[in-house]
């Protein structure tokens, strides 16, 4: 039976499907904090990075399937997400893009394709700028490179849903369980101060590119969409309509069918 769940009724009660069992999982120490990850399956590297204070459980509908198409399939809490702990600096898109590359290193993983949604996309493009050389291709799902890009905050019933998953799903899995709201404020303020990318960055960008974007984002204005696939060589514009920023729990199986499109396209 093919899920949907438009208005995250399902999300905000059960959260997304449970991710699988795999004994290749755990922490990797980096730069003074604690990353987690996980690993299922084989053949070629995909790292889904989850959106901005979610953990690597919102990806449940994406694993089994990607294992399924046979990729090797990696998972990583976000640093003070999830699993990951984090220290005193202000949170940074760079500073995750570190932590992706430590999981890679420690995993033996030289490249790999990155599917981000959100504050994930951002750390992927990053990492497509930055590391050319370990990255195959980033899926970029619901996400701006620049402030201009984000539309005026409305707090939806869906929105509510989603965050109150978070909540919960924070106070089950963090090491400082009761600190939910100082971590909402500081990953706040990363987003409303990063990142910047200019035109130039945009095209400093050389590997392949897939600018993904909901018919009903919340949070990005179709008009930025546009404007990245322009301005980033190569890119292709990929919308998905009847879904918003929540795709990936709304409509799975639309969601996956753009994500396995482009893996196989960057695969060729």
């Amino acid at each position: 039976m093919e899920i949907q769940d438009d208005d995250l009724d399902r999300f905000e009660a059960e959260g997304a499907a449970p991710l699988p069992d795999t004994e290749a999982s755990g922490h990797v120490d980096h730069d003074g904090i604690s990353i987690w990850y996980a690993s299922y399956g084989t053949g070629t590297p995909v790292i889904l990075l989850h959106g901005g204070l979610g953990n690597s459980g919102n990806w449940g509908y994406q694993v089994p399937a990607l294992i399924d198409a046979g990729h090797r399939v990696i998972v990583i809490d976000s640093r003070g997400h999830g699993r990951s702990t984090r220290d005193a600096r202000p949170y940074s898109y760079e500073l995750m893009a570190s932590d992706v590359l430590a999981v890679m290193d420690r995993l033996g993983i030289a490249k790999a394709a990155i599917a981000g949604w959100s504050d994930g996309a951002c750390t992927g493009m990053i990492l497509g700028r930055t590391h050319p050389e370990r990255i195959s291709g980033v899926f970029f799902f619901a996400c701006n490179m620049d402030p201009s890009g984000t539309k005026e905050f409305v707090l939806t019933p869906i929105v509510e849903r989603c965050f109150s998953r978070h909540t919960k799903d924070y106070a089950a899995l963090s090491a400082t369980p009761d600190a939910f709201d100082a971590f909402v404020q500081a990953v706040s303020l990363m987003q409303q101060t990063e990142p910047n990318y200019t035109t130039d960055d945009l095209a400093d960008i050389s590997v392949p590119v897939a600018i993904v974007h909901s018919e009903h984002d919340e949070f990005i204005k179709r008009e930025h969409a546009d404007y990245l696939a322009r301005h980033i060589p190569g890119a292709e514009l990929v919308l998905l309509p009847g879904v918003s920023h929540f795709a990936p729990l709304q409509r799975p199986a639309q969601f996956n069918a753009a994500l396995f499109a482009f893996l196989t396209r960057i695969s060729a």
